[in-house]
């Protein structure tokens, strides 16, 4: 393992750990020629006399490097000085060399003038050629820099804390700017460093113990504790050991094992003794196994035999365990050989194997040489002080390896009664000394069968810090005094005050725990002020204090009462005079709330005088009651005391007074007191009202109100009135409050009237009535349902509005609301099916409650039939379209009581929810289609069901896309500039009718296609107006709702537009005949209107001549009618009914008429009546501007009369 070089021994001066940098082009090829040689070959070059001790070889192939020991050649002198002395564009003061001791710290200081330069210049710090030192900034190295603005110069700092022998050697200082450029080199020296120990070949020093003791076969190291010089031994071909062994002489046998590296010489010569016996010649091998063989670990060794006969059996055994083949063992076979491989040779692949052919064998041994063992991780020297623990860590190349640690030479054998410990972790191997000391000082070294290492310890005596140093103190008269040390270390110490020692008394006590130190004084006196010193025994350190006594001052307020409260009429003077005492006098501040109350001639104002100091307040006021506080220091100390003065008055006038309850002639009025009672209790209240138009107030008691709550009565109901406060206290009467807000004394309504049932089902009951018949000034605020079930109650006779009268606990009657209702309809929830409930009405307005109104009979709770009833939207009420890729969202409301059960089909076939969704509520249902699509085009049919009642509605759904291109588009006939273009329809016209096609053409030249005809109906056409010369191709899109097709059909043949020489014929073409009788393309369809609101019927005609229009309402042509309007517009024809009543139903006909013929078309209309509010058995309907009447009985359908 090779030493380390000079440079890895001086690394920078910062010890935090950083990646080494790389050596100069030269110094890795030195490096590597000293680490490559063994340890021996280093010894064997002795350095020259001349240099220091401890400098080999290695120091004298560096001696050219920056990395100097401390001393730099001459050559490399005279440089610097030359550099130094040189003109410099840059620095106007440069670093200087310097000395400096281990432990100590030392400044290097650059200077740059900025006159000229517009920025900062950049600075670097090297040591020797090329380590840049701002890597290395931390614990041990500093770099700082300051401008100063009047002079303008930089000032760069590199300071170096706790110097090392290593940080010793050669720096250099670079300042650039933009293309300026300047640098310095200088010197470090740091003085009493020592030299390192001199590099030994652990592997020149084995040597053998005496075989046949107890440590036979261990290392001696006893021969490595003098310094022995071998001669460099050339590198001599691996050579057969055993061969070596078996052919040498006895007495030699251990010298060649130390030669070689052998460890168990007396295992090795049992081994060579069994085989030496001679072999009896084998009839099943041709050639046997060799005695023995050797490997080094990690290796590849084979086991070759020869049979005499190939036929024979082979089997391989390894201490009588026969081996199995594997990635470790491998067989071959080649003719009458049979070899066996091991691989990877391992420490227990040591033993003995033999072969069998047969019924004979032949056996062998496998000797696995061991490595030596090289120090990977040097020791490092290290600084320890007295009584810490010190570690002295290495690490090898073998786990668990052999290891011995040396002192000075002599070998560190650890036992239970001694210092020294080894611990051993892997391959990490660590010396440990618990509590050093000065004895412990050495050289210590590890020593390996392949390598050492080397380093030095130095115990020295800590230096003594001051953790905790003396204060100075000042204390009060009679208090004690304490004065408190901590040093690092426990060590005893002297006390002195003024120079002289201390003496203990029973007053003064000097302590010592650990490393603190303390002296005590109690009940300080005057004579204890001085200065105290505290020294330390063996240390040149003293610890100074200086002791103040003094007597604080204080505040005397034994003339105030227990809570030093003073009271004052609002208007009258206040003059305070406090005593106060202390020397030398205190100065006294007065102030309130954090705020200073200075000496002069204000509203409020401090006077000082020696022995008191007095606050004074001219005409008082409310806000000046509150806290004063009084504030006295001298010398001595503080003083601190608080006076509460109180300022009383009259109160505040209370807050408007609430009127929380109304009678007919009374109320019940309450208010809060007021939010400030004038410094003194409230002892009651007056209370006053007038009538709101009045300005006359008249008091309604004359005796005080001890609460906040008063009924004033005797008033009168309807009239408004105002009421208001006055607050006593021992001081006077507040002004009055701000009135309360106008009441009106009221009383409770009269019953509600026509209590009657709404709708009933099988846990609900909807009640309605009517309002109260006389409500009153309070008006009307809400009503109270209430209801209790049959069984609870026992009737009276009917009273003489005939209706039934119940005397019930209160707690029968269960309300159904929470709050106050306002409409006189509502619905009690939550009932027991097939139950029977009585049913009560209150009004409830600011009075109260009034009496309740009862419904005459029980109710029955069940639930009545409604047959069931869809309500098809109009706009679904023809052919429902849509897009491919649309959403599809279709609302259906229906009727039906109970909860009607509904299915939906598409073309008589059950629906696909994973295509289509379907959801249903309690009064509609919806179909819902997220993207469609063609397929889901079709009739679907609704069914809602009622127990036996079943009512059915159809929907048709139409998914329309862009159609196909035409099938085939041909050339028919070509003339002068003339084509004529032929074509089909296409296979696919995207669910919609083809509404027309898009012709377009393209020069065969450039096949740019430019439209020609757009929206054209037929499927021929003449294409016109083309160029003569050119050839041309066409191509046709068919387009319905949607738009046109993807694609276009193009002619297979193009058509050329010969020049000239050609006569065109103009073809005769009889006149088209235009003339068709009427006919209806868009016919009417049934339609359900809502009375009140304008109904519109529309259809579509045509014909040539323009039909004549006439609509009939019945059979009965409809002329000159307000209520009717009749529109047509490009064949559309629209009649519109103004507001359509019952009567406006019926059967509606279209009628066109031309020269050719008639055609007619009829529709049905229904007016539908939006009642307002749901019937009551037995009571009649009113609809707006007409009376209807009719009767109809609980649950069942009525027909509706209409009364002009």
């Amino acid at each position: 393992m090779p030493e380390p070089t000079a440079k890895e021994e001086n690394e920078a001066p910062a010890p935090a750990p950083a990646p080494a940098p790389a050596p100069t082009p030269e110094e890795p090829n030195k490096e590597k020629e000293a680490g490559n040689k063994p340890a021996k070959d280093e010894e064997e070059v002795s350095p020259p006399s001349a240099l220091p001790p401890g400098l080999g070889s290695r120091a004298l192939e560096r001696k050219d490097s920056e990395w100097s020991l401390g001393e730099s050649p001459v050559g490399e002198e005279q440089d610097k000085q030359t550099a130094n002395t040189q003109l410099s564009t840059l620095f106007i003061e440069k670093p200087q060399t310097g000395t400096v001791k281990v432990g100590e710290n030392i400044t290097f200081i650059a200077k740059v003038k900025a006159e000229d330069l517009l920025r900062k210049p950049t600075i670097k710090w090297f040591k020797g050629k090329w380590m840049d030192l701002a890597s290395k900034a931390g614990k041990h190295l500093q770099l700082k820099e300051t401008f100063e603005r009047q002079t303008r110069v930089y000032t760069f700092e590199m300071q170096i804390i706790k110097a090392k022998e290593n940080y010793a050697g050669n720096y250099r200082c670079e300042v650039s700017y933009k293309d300026k450029f300047d640098s310095c080199s200088f010197d470090l020296e740091v003085h009493e460093s020592t030299g390192t120990t001199p590099s030994i070949d652990i592997r020149s020093a084995f040597k053998r113990s005496g075989e046949g003791q107890e440590d036979a076969g261990e290392l001696d190291f006893s021969g490595l504790l003098k310094r022995r010089e071998v001669k460099q031994q050339e590198e001599e071909p691996e050579v057969d050991v055993w061969e070596l062994l078996k052919n040498a002489n006895p007495s030699e046998y251990e010298k060649i094992a130390f030669q070689y590296g052998i460890t168990d010489l007396r295992g090795m010569l049992k081994r060579l003794k069994r085989m030496r016996r001679v072999e009896k010649k084998s009839a099943a091998f041709a050639k046997i196994l060799d005695p023995a063989y050797q490997i080094d670990k990690g290796g590849r060794v084979r086991f070759v035999v020869e049979l005499a006969d190939p036929k024979l059996e082979v089997k391989w055994y390894k201490n009588g365990q026969e081996i199995r083949p594997s990635t470790k063992y491998i067989f071959e076979h080649k003719g009458c050989e049979r070899i066996m491989f091991i691989n990877n040779c391992a420490l227990t692949d040591d033993s003995e194997y033999y072969v069998t052919a047969g019924d004979e064998k032949c056996s062998t041994e496998l000797f696995v040489r061991e490595p030596p063992i090289m120090v990977t991780k040097q020791l490092e020297d290290v600084n320890a002080y007295c009584g810490e623990r010190v570690e002295l860590e290495c690490e090898v190349s073998e786990d668990d390896a052999n290891v011995k640690w040396f002192k000075n030479g002599e070998e560190i054998i650890p036992g239970p009664k001694s210092r020294y410990r080894i611990k051993v972790d892997g391959k990490k191997h660590i010396l440990i000394i618990e509590g050093a000391t000065k004895a412990d000082s050495a050289e210590y070294s590890v020593m390996t069968t392949g390598g050492q290492s080397s380093a030095k310890l130095s115990v020295g005596l800590k230096p003594l810090k001051i953790l905790t140093p003396l204060t100075d103190q000042t204390v009060k008269l009679g208090k004690e005094i304490c004065l408190k040390c901590e040093i690092s270390e426990n060590i005893s110490g002297k006390w002195t005050k003024n120079g002289l020692p201390v003496q203990e008394t029973d007053r003064l006590k000097v302590v010592h725990k650990g490393r603190i130190h303390k002296l005590v004084i109690a009940n300080a006196l005057v004579e204890d002020e001085g200065d105290y010193v505290f020294t330390p025994d063996a240390y040149n350190v003293t610890l100074p204090a200086k002791v103040h006594v003094i007597d604080p001052p204080r505040i005397i307020l034994d003339g105030l009462d227990a809570d030093n409260t003073v009271t004052v009429i609002a208007g009258n003077k206040l003059r305070l005079e406090i005593p106060v005492t202390g020397e030398p006098p205190p100065k006294a501040l007065w102030s309130r709330a954090d705020k200073a109350i200075m000496e002069g001639s204000g509203r409020i104002r401090s006077e000082n005088y020696p022995d008191s100091s007095t606050l004074v307040i001219d005409v008082a006021e409310r806000d000046d009651s509150g806290v004063y506080n009084i504030h006295l220091k001298n010398e001595a100390g503080e003083a601190h005391a608080s006076i509460k003065v109180k300022v009383v008055d009259i109160p505040d006038p209370p807050v408007a007074p609430n009127v929380t309850e109304v009678g007919d002639d009374w109320c019940i009025m309450s208010w809060e007191p007021p939010a400030y009672d004038g410094g003194t209790p409230i002892l009651g209240y007056f209370i006053e009202r007038k009538k709101k138009q009045s300005s006359r107030w008249m008091r309604l008691n004359f005796d005080l109100c001890k609460e906040t709550t008063f009924e004033p009565k005797k008033m009168i109901e309807g009239v408004a009135y105002e009421v208001r406060i006055f607050a006593v206290n021992a001081i006077g009467i507040s002004k009055p409050s701000m009135p309360s807000r106008p009441f009106v004394p009221l009383a409770v309504t009269s019953p509600p009237t026509l209590l009657a049932v709404d709708s009933v089902t099988d846990t609900t009951v909807t009640m309605k009535w009517r309002p109260p018949d006389q409500i009153g000034a309070a008006g009307l605020d809400g009503y109270v349902l209430e209801y209790c079930f049959e069984g609870c109650t026992s009737a009276k006779q009917s009273n003489e509005n005939g209706e039934a009268a119940y005397d019930l606990p209160a707690d029968n009657w269960l309300p159904a609301h929470k709050d106050l209702i306002d409409k006189t309809k509502f619905t009690i929830p939550d009932l027991p099916t097939d139950s029977r409930i009585f049913v009560r009405v209150k009004a409830v307005n600011k009075a109260g409650a009034s009496e309740p109104k009862y419904y005459s009979q029980p109710i029955l709770v069940k639930q009545i039939i409604e047959p069931p009833k869809i309500r098809i939207p109009r706009h679904l009420k023809q052919t429902y379209i849509r897009r491919v890729g649309e959403a599809v969202n279709l609302v259906i409301p229906f009727q039906g009581k109970p909860k009607p059960l509904l299915s939906w089909k598409k073309d008589g076939a059950e629906i696909d929810k994973n295509q289509i969704n379907i959801r249903n509520s309690e009064t509609d249902t919806i179909i819902f289609i997220r993207k469609a699509e063609r397929s889901h085009s079709g009739r679907y049919d609704l069914s809602v069901a009622v127990e036996k009642l079943v009512e059915t509605a159809a929907i048709d759904i139409q998914i329309v896309d862009r159609p196909g291109p035409p099938q085939v588009v041909k050339i028919e006939d070509v003339w002068g500039e003339n084509v004529a273009l032929t074509w089909t329809p296409p296979k696919d016209d995207g669910n919609a009718a083809v509404t027309g096609y898009t012709i377009q053409k393209a020069d065969k030249k450039s096949m740019e296609w430019f439209t020609v005809i757009e929206h054209y109906h037929r499927t021929n056409a003449t294409i016109t107006e083309l160029v003569i010369g050119n050839e041309y191709y066409f191509r046709v899109f068919a387009e319905n709702m949607c738009g046109l097709s993807e694609d276009a059909t193009m002619t297979k043949e193009s058509a050329v537009i010969a020049k000239d020489g050609k006569i065109y014929k103009n073809p005769v073409y009889d006149d088209f005949d235009f003339t068709e009788a009427p006919m209806f393309t868009q016919p009417l369809v049934n339609t359900f209107a809502i009375a009140g609101y304008n109904a519109t019927l529309n259809c579509s005609v045509r014909g040539n001549p323009k039909p004549k229009i006439t609509w009939m309402k019945n059979k009965v042509a409809i002329v000159d009618d307000p209520r009717y309007r009749m529109f047509s517009n490009q064949g559309v024809c629209t009649l519109e009914i103004r507001k359509p009543s019952p009567y406006d139903g019926g059967t509606y006909c279209c009628k066109a008429v031309n020269e050719l013929g008639t055609v007619e078309i009829e529709c049905k209309l229904e007016v539908k009546v939006i009642y307002q509010g749901v019937n009551t058995p037995g009571q009649p309907v009113f609809l707006e501007g007409r009376q209807q009447v009719g009767f109809p009985s609980a649950g069942s359908s009525y027909k509706v009369c209409l009364l002009t």
